[in-house]
């Protein structure tokens, strides 16, 4: 296991495009990192340069208290896993998996040892170990894509978007086999993703990034619940968080239409800095409920019209429009509107935030 700490880490190409901007973070043992982005926000660039596949620009990446920037990606140890698998097709899923071992001149009895320990622990039958890649499955590529990385013992972990090829059945099979392998081994691992749900249900910290730069880290349920800014409630969340522009004044965050959300008097205090000033006013589309629902504790009622609904079968979702303010509404079953319908809904006024309208930051209360 190894403990890693990036201290200011930058990545400027030769064109000049900053890819990474001061990135820092430190990684403890047996930590499971998820680095979560759009595509484009550096995520793999910082996988990258911790495997030693991209040069660092400035700053240090160290790995049990040794700074690594100038070493070897073969001198590392550190194993990857790719998007692709970058599995060799003309040799058997052993020889796939011994590849690494090779090089390191470790027996033939030691690498069958360690090839029969990662096959229980993949769960995957021997029978496969005599198949050329082209023979396999996506999932069974991924298999031996992770065993291969398993058999080498690194004291970390980096999985570049492995589930992104799969379909969507498989990948949600793949995501409780990462965490129960990684439970198993217990190495660090750094994971790459742009699917948030991959990063809410995987991991234990959570790095969001935007265009190079940290927007947050926090556990799952922080991210979620006390998202620092804009981007960060936008991104984490599906359905998105509903965004209503407005002003902040006396208790009241007023909408374009004269539509008016009464803060709990209670929280008042918290907004004392944008008294008279542009707001947006968040609050997730799983936090508002129908009107005949009884909610414990503070609610605020908004009236709309339903402009078209999507039903899952499991939970319904209405897209509602008033005026330029536009909300989704969330329900854990089949809804009672149609499209067209005028509605009234109670919003959870104790799962809210506000945010400031020019900066897009979080107002943080104690809730």
């Amino acid at each position: 296991m190894a403990y890693i700490k990036f201290e200011h880490i930058g990545k400027v190409y030769p064109n000049g495009f900053e890819a990474v901007k001061d990135f820092n973070l430190e990684v403890n043992k047996g930590d499971f990192i998820v680095l979560v982005g759009p595509s484009g926000c550096g995520k793999t660039t910082t996988l990258r340069m911790i495997a030693g596949l991209e040069d660092i620009t400035r700053g240090e990446i160290s790995i049990n208290d040794i700074v690594i920037n100038d070493y070897e990606p073969k001198d590392r140890n550190i194993a990857m896993v790719f998007q692709n698998y970058a599995l060799y097709p003309h040799m058997t899923v052993y020889d796939n998996m011994i590849y690494g071992l090779k090089f390191r001149k470790i027996p033939k009895e030691e690498c069958k040892k360690r090839v029969d320990e990662t096959m229980k622990i993949l769960d995957f039958d021997k029978q496969y170990l005599n198949r050329l890649p082209g023979q396999l499955s996506g999932g069974q590529k991924q298999r031996v894509a992770l065993g291969r990385a398993i058999v080498r013992r690194p004291g970390v972990f980096l999985m570049d978007e492995p589930l992104s090829n799969l379909d969507a059945k498989l990948r949600i099979q793949m995501r409780a086999e990462i965490i129960k392998i990684h439970r198993s081994v217990g190495a660090t691992t750094i994971y790459v993703t742009h699917d948030q749900t991959e990063a809410m249900t995987m991991a234990n910290r959570i790095v969001v990034l935007n265009k190079g730069e940290i927007q947050q880290i926090g556990s799952p349920e922080t991210i979620y619940d006390y998202p620092a800014n804009v981007f960060t409630a936008g991104f984490i969340g599906a359905p998105a968080m509903n965004f209503l522009k407005g002003v902040y004044c006396n208790g009241v965050v007023t909408l374009e239409n004269d539509v008016k959300i009464n803060i709990p008097k209670e929280d008042l205090k918290y907004y004392k800095e944008v008294e008279g000033k542009a707001v947006i006013f968040g609050i997730r589309p799983e936090d508002c409920y129908l009107e005949t629902e009884i909610l414990n504790g503070k609610i605020s009622s908004f009236t709309a019209t339903v402009d078209f609904t999507e039903l899952l079968g499991f939970e319904t979702i209405h897209y509602l429009i008033d005026g330029t303010n536009k909300i989704t509404w969330k329900i854990p079953h089949k809804s009672p509107y149609k499209d067209g319908e005028k509605v009234t809904f109670n919003l959870d006024m104790n799962r809210y935030a506000i945010f400031d309208g020019e900066t897009e930051m979080r107002i943080k209360r104690d809730n």
